[in-house]
């Protein structure tokens, strides 16, 4: 089976490895498709597979058969699937599937990706260290959705997608971003018009344009940046804009 080039990789969690456990991912890693809907992690079914994206946007949903569908959280070429596995169990109650397609993943067997851990503990702590960006990620969404007004927090999460993407346009649906701002979607319709008439996006069919970033990051306030922060504290270089650029510089590819 032919492997990927590895250094050609944009996943930057695959980039902060040392250099010896990167190689021991490496021959078992297979560059697939990131289709939209694809999905990563079933509920409740043991994950046959690990991917690390190359872009796009992933999203961990929690589904209750009352309330519906919304997101837990999100990932993209940051990071990688399956953080339960990391925690010491097979499966997961959330979905995890693509929502911005469009790129690739690389990906990995479990029982290969679980023996790798095993076997090195440099590993293990570089991919619990994501696991704590996550948690992070998680925390400041609840804040989030408990103090915000609703054009906050679609500010936030394009801030979020746009961080994990090429260029300013972003293919995002009414739906998803309703499971975004935990909103129904005439709630998206208006606040999609509020953030289009401030000037900072452009809103078209099944799209979203960044448009002004800066007022982008005024309006989402405190709601955005922490998990950011944590993820270059931790890990590496990571996202756009104002506080990038003072933290880091440009994000540069593995």
């Amino acid at each position: 089976m032919a492997q990927p080039d590895q250094c050609l990789s944009a996943n930057t969690l695959l980039g902060a490895l040392l250099p010896d456990d990167l190689a021991t991912l490496a021959p078992h890693l297979t560059r697939v498709p990131l289709l939209r809907e694809h999905m990563l992690v079933a509920p409740e079914k043991p994950i046959e597979h690990v991917y690390f994206p190359e872009g796009g946007v992933v999203s961990i949903v929690s589904v209750m058969p009352r309330s519906g569908r919304t997101e837990a959280g999100i990932f993209g070429r940051e990071g990688v699937s399956a953080t339960c596995l990391l925690l010491g169990t097979d499966r997961s109650p959330h979905e995890t599937f693509v929502q911005v397609p469009g790129s690739t993943a690389l990906r990995i067997d479990t029982d290969r990706y679980l023996a790798a851990i095993d076997q090195s503990e440099s590993l293990r702590i570089t991919l619990l260290r994501y696991v704590q960006t996550m948690l992070v990620q998680a925390a400041q969404s609840t804040a989030t959705n408990a103090s915000h007004r609703v054009e906050s927090r679609l500010a936030r999460w394009l801030l979020m997608c746009h961080d994990r993407i090429d260029g300013d346009e972003i293919a995002l649906t009414h739906e998803f971003m309703s499971m975004m701002i935990s909103a129904d979607r005439s709630g998206v319709t208006v606040t999609l018009h509020i953030l289009e008439g401030g000037g900072m996006i452009t809103s078209k069919r099944g799209r979203v344009i960044i448009r002004d970033r800066e007022k982008l990051e005024d309006l989402a306030g405190d709601s955005y940046g922490v998990p950011e922060a944590e993820y270059r504290r931790l890990i590496g270089p990571f996202g756009k804009g104002t506080a990038m650029s003072a933290e880091t510089g440009k994000s540069q590819a593995l």
